[in-house]
């Protein structure tokens, strides 16, 4: 791990989202120079799913060496923003560094993607940046060495990465074009830079996102610590750069990453947004036996065929399934395969003892996945988990997105019977 250098001992840290993740890391980092942090997070009470709270943050932020400020802050609210940076700078005398790591997440396509979730992605991620950002701004200027870093994405125009979920990609890079206007703006008075990861980091959110098993292709939000606590500590002439972890630190002269993953020598699971091409990122990962990514979603029809490969997998399906495996699931699955064995399937994982067949379910689909048939043959094999094709764009899915991931235990069942 990167050395604290005691750089930001006595600062002022005004950290959104820190009560757990990548935030809580960063924080940590912080503290351990004796640094002053203000978690702004909207978490006070525990949460039925992830771990944390802006309390429980305290406590070891103040354990770790720093002092600690948890306010209860939705950063889509002015007024609780204002509050909260007002309680900073009565506490402290002042702000010196804002990280803006709040961010919300929906990987889903335009259809898909109701307006409730595309005004909570663009009010947290681009308005709640730019809001608090505005509001803090005045109290960095009186600082002597003050940053703004914004967890996001280097500005890649990519189309890849605009077609399976417009919303999300439009909200995050709405962060990065802050950094973008704003380093230029307030050049020579405050450094303003992004940081972004090369590979998926460990976060409770991940591991919702990503479904059992995903924790050893990541790496710890260590990595991100350290990068953001070594741009932090830079002058304020350093501003206006789109920084990615891994190679960042190289330059600082870390050279052992081994020690940021999850699984040390597990192949690693590549991040969205970044300038490598979807098809050398698959050649990538095929050459290290990773689960290949990012193809082009195919487009579905509806006239079924017989099935091969995809018969002898609804066939061993029908193996392992029985009312236990119901009872935990509790939904029917609708499988549209394009490519060489087009057609339509159902699996009903919420009546009876369960059931599958070809052609619509007749009770309506809770989730509908669309996916090529070799896709398809993969998934049910355990050579492609649902969660990282649907990330990769190999999987379309309209319906319960928490399907998706109960329904990589039937795989596990299914691998267990030697598909």
């Amino acid at each position: 791990m990167l050395q604290n250098t005691g750089k930001l001992a006595g600062c002022t840290l005004f950290i959104t989202g820190a009560s757990r993740g990548i935030g809580k890391a960063i924080a940590l980092k912080a503290a351990r120079d004796g640094a002053n942090i203000v978690i702004a997070a909207k978490t006070a009470e525990p949460h039925p799913k992830l771990p944390g709270t802006i309390y429980t943050a305290a406590q070891e932020v103040e354990a770790a060496g720093g002092k600690a400020l948890p306010c209860v802050v939705d950063i889509r609210d002015e007024q609780q923003i204002g509050d909260a940076v007002q309680k900073a700078v009565d506490a402290f005398g002042g702000i010196d560094i804002l990280v803006n790591n709040a961010s919300a997440i929906s990987l889903t396509g335009t259809l898909e993607t109701h307006m409730k979730k595309v005004d909570l992605m663009l009010g947290i991620n681009l308005r709640g940046t730019y809001l608090t950002s505005k509001l803090v701004i005045p109290h960095l200027l009186k600082s002597r060495n003050p940053h703004i870093l914004n967890l996001s994405p280097p500005l890649n125009l990519n189309p890849v990465w605009f077609k399976n979920h417009t919303a999300y990609t439009m909200a995050k890079y709405g962060m990065s074009m802050c950094v973008l206007g704003m380093a230029e703006e307030f050049r020579g008075q405050i450094a303003v830079n992004a940081l972004w990861p090369r590979t998926a980091i460990q976060t409770a959110a991940m591991d919702m996102l990503g479904g059992e098993g995903v924790s050893k292709q990541c790496r710890k939000a260590d990595i991100i610590a350290d990068a953001a606590y070594a741009i932090l500590s830079r002058p304020k002439d350093y501003t206006g750069h789109f920084l990615v972890d891994e190679e960042f630190l190289r330059e600082q002269g870390v050279k052992d990453f081994d020690q940021y993953a999850v699984q040390p020598g597990h192949p690693l699971l590549p991040d969205f947004f970044l300038d490598e091409t979807p098809e050398s990122l698959v050649e990538k990962m095929e050459q290290h036996g990773a689960t290949p990514a990012f193809k082009p979603p195919s487009s579905s029809s509806y006239t079924p065929t017989s099935g091969g490969p995809v018969e002898t997998t609804f066939d061993v399906i029908k193996g392992v399934i029985n009312e236990d495996v119901v009872k935990s699931t509790q939904g029917i699955y609708q499988f549209d395969l394009s490519g060489e064995h087009t057609g339509v399937w159902f699996l009903d994982l919420k009546t009876g003892s369960g059931s599958v067949g070809q052609g619509e379910s007749p009770t309506k689909a809770d989730v509908v996945m669309k996916m090529d048939s070799s896709d398809f043959s993969k998934m049910f094999s355990g050579k492609l988990k649902p969660t990282m094709a649907f990330m990769s764009g190999k999987l379309k899915i309209k319906g319960d997105m928490t399907l998706a991931i109960k329904l990589e235990k039937l795989m596990n069942r299914m691998n267990k019977a030697k598909l």
